[in-house]
């Protein structure tokens, strides 16, 4: 898995709270699962290109 999320950015983004480290993991998986349904949108729309509206 690739760390796409930054622990440091969700605590400046919630700096009221404390940020436990199976929110970094859970936070990385859903951007990834995400990605992954845009890239196939984009690819079942014959662009090789990700775009905005894929998401």
């Amino acid at each position: 898995m690739t760390d796409l999320i930054i622990k440091s950015k969700i605590k400046e983004a919630v700096p009221e709270l404390n940020v436990a480290a199976e929110v970094v993991d859970a936070l990385n998986k859903k951007v990834e699962n995400l990605l992954k349904e845009a890239s196939e949108r984009a690819k079942a729309n014959g662009r090789r290109t990700l775009q905005a509206r894929d998401l």
